[in-house]
């Protein structure tokens, strides 16, 4: 790894309204990580791995999130708790704030860009006051080349300022100190606040899911995708816990990227990034190899917790449960490259029913795959918030709520009209419980799980029998090779039938509560794609 710096040929910071700095451009990770440890910023693991702490904020701050409410967005995004509006006045006089707070400074600038596919490479200037910042950018956007850097122009630009905290938020149209704001007339991502990395990723994929969609007719997606030898590349969705990361790592396929991707009219799938940003909690080699393997020098841990022996206690999660780790995606081995590829065949929407009345796998037709996309159903389970003690569902619309500025209906028609064009099969796993709820029943085997996937990509359930499910109105498979045959409808899982019924029902009961409040837009068809039974009817004809 080259040591040295590469400065583009327009490098003035003073064009952005921050003056009198000391500059760091495209420094090598080996010197960022220096840096943040001889200012005390951080400190090595046993194998060399940089742990930062991000301070008073572990984790994303989506109330903290706003959008400019301006003439390209005011019609476009739905405003509501997700997309916050902020004025155009009141953004302008935060980020003359900001570049003041960033003036005479020693800052680090990054110059990157996210979208692999050369066609929608969108360029991004990071200018950051942290020298750790910088290396998360390093290792979460795509790298130009040395030549590439040197004539680099933005498309956008971030400001980190974790530092700034504005002292009258209520004056500034914000909520409380910290924000993360998107301006898309300016072209800007403004962070102040909070030192959470993962508010400038998030920022650029919200961006990224407003751009895309509205400019390119590119569907973008909350998803990992892999592909296999013969080019079939199949995609991930799924909430926290669901298995979207490890169902993704399969040492037969090569791995595309595990968290954001768009789907083109040409067909291609591409990564929008150049890395990934995993949880880490009850890490081990065991569970997860992969992720366990990357955490090598030019990787960053957050917020872990340290044994005495200098080594990383990954139970620990006294700081908080959202400890992660950032890498370049180089730092796997079974890796796509360049991150995209063609001919998506198979889709997976992860569910983890801690009710235990989903199937454990089921085709859907592409109305039910536009509803059940729109919904985006996990469950929480008992023991993980206090006070849980029954499942609670959780509905996240497009499987990444927090980050579509758009109408949810907008992806789920979008991806409807792919899926139906390219002649893609969608399927709902449910990787949670079967015979009986979490406390009662059991987790489905995670290789059955695989199994499952495994048999869909090689073509062994393209002929086989399917029933359809009575009250989800889902199509289950009769046979699957290498899975237990009366696993495949929950039903049979159950020692009472009726106490399955009612369950069933009642979980049937809360996808319609969830889906109220998108019918408005949503068409005929995606609201018959829900549940065939609701509450209100009556169970005579079962």
């Amino acid at each position: 790894m080259k040591t040295k710096s590469i400065i583009p040929k327009k490098s003035d910071l003073g064009v952005y309204g921050i003056k009198n700095v000391t500059a760091n451009w495209n420094l090598s990770p080996e010197e960022l990580q220096k840096i943040t440890v001889e200012k005390g910023m951080g400190r090595e693991t046993k194998n060399r791995t940089l742990a930062i702490n991000t301070g008073k904020f572990t984790g994303r701050s989506p109330q903290d999130r706003f959008i400019v409410k301006d003439d390209y967005t005011v019609d476009k995004v739905w405003w509501g708790k997700t997309n916050k509006p902020i004025s155009p006045a009141n953004f302008d006089r935060l980020q003359n704030n900001v570049q003041e707070y960033l003036s005479n400074r020693e800052l680090y600038v990054r110059d990157g860009y996210v979208c692999a596919d050369p066609t929608y490479r969108t360029n991004i200037r990071t200018i950051t006051e942290y020298p750790w910042s910088n290396l998360f950018i390093y290792n979460m956007f795509l790298r130009p080349t040395e030549e590439e850097l040197t004539v680099f122009n933005e498309d956008w630009l971030i400001l980190c300022a974790p530092g700034y905290v504005c002292d009258d938020p209520k004056g500034y149209g914000i909520r409380q100190g910290n924000f993360s704001i998107i301006n898309f007339t300016k072209k800007i991502a403004l962070v102040g606040g909070s030192a959470y990395t993962g508010e400038m990723k998030k920022g650029v994929f919200s961006a990224l899911n407003l751009i895309l969609p509205v400019e390119r007719n590119v569907l973008p997606m909350h998803c990992s995708a892999n592909v296999g030898e013969d080019g079939d590349t199949a995609i991930f969705f799924g909430l926290s816990g669901t298995g979207k990361t490890t169902l993704s790592a399969d040492p037969s396929r090569k791995l595309i990227g595990d968290d954001e991707h768009g789907w083109t009219a040409e067909n291609t799938i591409f990564n929008f990034e150049g890395g990934c940003y995993a949880k880490v909690i009850d890490l081990t080699e065991e569970k997860e190899p992969e992720i366990f393997r990357a955490i090598k020098p030019g990787a960053i841990l957050e917020n872990v917790v340290f044994k005495e022996d200098g080594d990383v206690d990954y139970m620990d999660a006294s700081i908080t449960q959202n400890t992660r780790v950032s890498y370049p995606i180089y730092h796997i081995d079974n890796i796509q490259e360049p991150s995209f590829a063609g001919n998506p065949k198979n889709i997976f929407f992860l569910t983890c029913d801690a009710f235990g009345v989903l199937p454990p796998v089921s085709k859907l037709t592409p109305g039910q795959a536009a509803y059940h996309f729109i919904s985006g159903y996990t469950a929480k389970v008992a023991g993980t918030e206090a006070g849980i003690t029954e499942p609670v569902p959780s509905f996240s619309a497009c499987f990444g709520e927090p980050f579509m500025p758009l109408h949810p209906t907008k992806y789920a028609e979008m991806l409807s009209k792919k899926m139906t064009e390219a002649g893609v099969n969608v399927w709902l796993l449910n990787t949670g419980w079967s015979g009986g709820p979490y406390g009662t029943g059991s987790r489905i085997k995670l290789k059955y799980t695989r199994a499952m996937i495994t048999e869909i990509l090689n073509g062994s359930l393209d002929n086989v029998a399917f029933e359809q499910h009575p009250i989800f109105g889902l199509f289950m498979p009769k046979y699957c090779p290498s899975v237990p045959i009366e696993i495949l409808d929950p039903m049979n899982t159950w020692l009472q039938k009726g106490a399955y019924i009612s369950k069933a029902i009642h979980l049937a009961h809360f996808f319609h509560l969830n889906f109220e409040k998108f019918a408005d837009e949503a068409s005929e068809y995606i609201i018959e794609g829900g549940p065939l039974i609701d509450q209100h009817h009556h169970l005579e004809h079962m």
